[in-house]
């Protein structure tokens, strides 16, 4: 099939892969600009972008699909279909309603749960035991479109990071199977239940911020949600302290019975980690990058920095 692909960040680029392999004719690949990283500002290409060149594709990459230019240029390439994985840019009906076969999106959630930005970060928040991909045809509203197919996995104690890789994975096989149903006339569609729906915004840096007040369970889900960006942060003696890895452990009786114990307050420390107090259970911290420095594990930590029970986080 002549396809156009559109997409930004590695989650997008199995799927290209596998549509290359796979032997459909790719005519061309939309991306997100260059854009500037560090502090030299150094314009760095997309994820999608570098494998795209290596693979020999021609690369678009408009500031704004909507103008007229671009939906010409769009014209000329004359797809059959046009497949979305976390392109960044919003579709105009026209080119919406452009291909033979229409659009389609790839969706790191099993819609109509999730809709949005960050779907990913959301399941892990939430706790829900499992995730998964959702292929819809695209419409007007945001991740409204038909469902098309969907394909599941367990969440257990995956991260964004990993997440991310184990469903664009998912998500490539399941492309390819439904477009074969697609090109062969027997996929099938399926209207979102607008009323079971939810909505997972955009991320900011604030949603890193570790509150003890709060449940372990929730602070441990939030430390695997926001890695590897915004990540989890606290602060110790003023200066930022990212939390990379933890695990909920239970206090001891007398941490528990013990009223004078703040949350946020270390109640645990051996060469191998530590234990923060939180509302109900301790939080084990287990890997950590302090500021100014490398990512490192709580050994490696505790060998340079001196912990003390007592001693206050947040």
């Amino acid at each position: 099939m002549r396809i156009v692909y559109m997409g930004t960040p590695e989650f997008a680029v199995p799927p290209l892969k596998k549509l290359y392999e796979t032997g459909h004719e790719i005519l061309g690949v939309y991306t997100q600009p260059d854009k500037p990283k560090g502090r030299s500002k150094k314009l760095v290409p997309s994820d999608v972008k570098v494998a795209a060149t290596e693979l020999g594709i021609d690369v678009y990459q408009p500031e704004k699909l909507r103008d007229i230019e671009s939906v010409k240029v769009l014209k000329e390439l004359n797809p059959d279909l046009i497949v979305v994985a976390a392109y960044g840019q919003i579709l105009s009906e026209e080119v919406l309603n452009l291909p033979k076969y229409g659009c389609i999106n790839i969706h790191a959630s099993l819609l109509p749960k999730y809709r949005g930005a960050s779907p990913i970060e959301a399941s892990i928040l939430s706790g829900d035991e499992e995730t998964g991909v959702t292929i819809m045809y695209m419409a007007k509203g945001l991740d409204t479109g038909d469902i098309i197919s969907q394909a599941s996995m367990k969440i257990g104690r995956h991260n964004t990071e990993t997440l991310t890789k184990e469903l664009s994975i998912l998500g490539a096989d399941l492309v390819i199977k439904t477009i074969e149903e697609i090109e062969a006339g027997t996929a099938t569609r399926t209207a979102q239940d607008d009323e079971a729906s939810s909505y997972s915004g955009k991320l900011d840096k604030s949603m890193g911020n570790l509150d003890f007040s709060k449940k372990a369970n929730e602070l441990e889900r939030t430390v695997r949600a926001m890695y590897p960006w915004p990540c989890a942060y606290t602060s110790l003696d003023g200066k930022t302290l990212k939390i990379i890895d933890s695990e909920v452990v239970e206090l001891s009786d007398e941490t528990k019975s013990d009223s004078s114990v703040q949350n946020g307050s270390v109640v645990e420390v051996t060469k191998k980690y530590f234990v923060i107090k939180c509302a109900d259970k301790g939080l084990k911290i287990l890997k950590l990058q302090p500021e100014g420095k490398k990512p490192m594990d709580t050994v490696a930590f505790l060998n340079g920095y001196k912990i003390s029970v007592g001693e206050l986080f947040g």
